[in-house]
């Protein structure tokens, strides 16, 4: 079992797919098992932004935004990754599996790492590279002066997670990474 944590846009999915593929293991993202509330842009699918969704991000702070959603991951989402994690390793006969995710809190997975058969990482990268995957994705240039305002608080939640994530995985001597130091997925399979 291998867990991958980050924040959003860190590279997370990219990473865990590739290696589930090398090492011929299931692959499972914990934004499958429960997400909220979404990201605050149009998709692929040219759906429009939900009203709830838009709520969300236009009314709480930063910093409530980001405690809302560790709240969600401890909840909703950390439950079913134990099982998930529990039952794979007690069961010798069941694939191996690569998880990924932002719902995979340093802190909240302590007690998964300690597991035998369980190792983590964490994704991490600059200011920079986060705004640019952001903008990019949610086609910031080309949106409303309203949408923007919610995709920069979706920024700025990604920013302040990124940096308590990093101090939590530096104080608990876990394995962070930072995408930027590797050119390919393949260098980050490696690790």
């Amino acid at each position: 079992m291998i867990l991958i944590g980050g924040s959003s846009h860190a590279g997370k999915s990219t990473l865990a797919q590739a290696l589930a593929v090398e090492l011929g293991w299931s692959y499972c993202s914990t934004d499958k098992l429960a997400r909220h509330p979404g990201r605050p842009w149009v998709g692929v699918d040219g759906k429009a932004i939900p009203q709830h969704v838009a709520e969300y991000y236009r009314e709480m702070s930063v910093e409530a935004l980001f405690l809302d959603v560790l709240s969600h991951y401890e909840k909703n989402v950390l439950p079913q990754v134990e099982v998930i994690v529990h039952s794979h390793v007690s069961d010798k006969s069941k694939e191996c599996v690569v998880i990924e995710g932002s719902a995979l809190w340093p802190k909240l997975v302590t007690n998964l790492v300690s597991v035998p058969g369980v190792k983590a990482i964490w994704l991490t990268a600059s200011n920079q590279l986060f705004q640019s995957r952001i903008n990019r994705e949610s086609n910031f240039c080309n949106v409303s002066e309203d949408e923007k305002y919610l995709i920069q608080k979706f920024i700025e939640r990604t920013l302040f997670y990124n940096k308590y994530m990093r101090q939590e995985v530096e104080d608990l001597g876990f394995m962070c990474i930072d995408v930027e130091s590797v050119s390919t997925a393949d260098e980050l399979v490696k690790f």
